[in-house]
């Protein structure tokens, strides 16, 4: 099997996502919601990144809600960039509004043409692992947020 940028970002994202799990106490043993993110994005940095998209937060209880999604951030950071068929999938949710609200962000990226990122993003008790491939050139370390709000 050929190994792609999507596949081990992909595998990058669920390897952290498990090991936030590993760690729960038997608090977080009550009933949460599995709920996942779909989205897109497209944006630039020069010091200052800015990327806006949107997507769709579904949970297992038949639940959707469409979202925009942000990312803001500052550091060294140089590019611009695209991912398509973004993917997320939440912890500690118990209703799906839990999901809305600013992520906190630390990223180290490089990538040209074709590049891939997977990243875990923490709002409260409420963590989201990032997965995406897409394209675009950039080169940086930054910290900024990740954000994700009701389309109207």
């Amino acid at each position: 099997m050929k190994i792609t940028w999507h596949h081990m970002a992909r595998a990058l994202a669920t390897s952290a996502f498990l090991s936030l799990g590993a760690g729960a106490s038997n608090a977080a043993s009550t009933a949460t919601l599995d709920c996942t993110l779909h989205f897109q994005l497209k944006g630039w940095s020069a010091i200052y990144k800015r990327a806006d998209g949107s997507g769709t937060v579904q949970c297992r209880d038949g639940t959707s809600l469409p979202v925009i999604v942000k990312m803001r951030g500052a550091g060294a950071t140089v590019g611009k960039s695209q991912i398509d068929n973004g993917t997320g999938k939440f912890t500690d949710v118990r209703a799906i509004n839990d999901v809305l609200g600013s992520y906190v962000q630390s990223e180290v990226h490089a990538g040209l043409l074709k590049s891939a990122s997977a990243q875990v993003l923490t709002k409260g008790t409420v963590s989201l692992a990032l997965a995406g491939a897409g394209e675009g050139i950039d080169l940086g370390v930054e910290v900024g947020e990740f954000t994700i709000e009701a389309a109207k």
